[in-house]
């Protein structure tokens, strides 16, 4: 999985810091807040919905690879080209990789 983006939190945290030496008056600064608070729902639902989309992006190619494992049922312990079991390995290697990913983006969905 690629690396998460910066935490909307984090970007927020950032940008109130900065307005909060800003003067502004009581009536801009209550709609600056609101503006805000509307913004940081609206990048966590957002970020709700990438995470999904990786898990079940994970899912499929999980999917695509165990259907390339099949393969292992025309294997035999005497083949005679020993490179089929690395290639085989990395396979089982690639659907830990996705499980691991997908599960991270899952956890990032329960973390909301």
């Amino acid at each position: 999985m690629n690396e998460r983006p910066v935490a909307t939190a984090t970007v927020l945290g950032r940008v109130e810091a900065v307005l909060r030496t800003v003067d502004l008056d009581c009536t801009c600064r209550a709609r600056l807040d609101d503006a805000l608070a509307r913004f940081a729902t609206l990048e966590a639902r957002r970020q709700a919905r990438r995470d999904l989309s990786e898990a079940r992006h994970q899912r499929d190619l999980i999917a695509g690879l165990v259907a390339l494992l099949a393969d292992l049922d025309e294997v035999a312990t005497d083949e005679p080209d020993a490179s089929v079991f690395d290639e085989l390995a990395h396979l089982f290697e690639d659907v830990a990789n996705a499980a691991r990913d997908g599960a991270a983006a899952l956890r990032g969905l329960g973390r909301r």
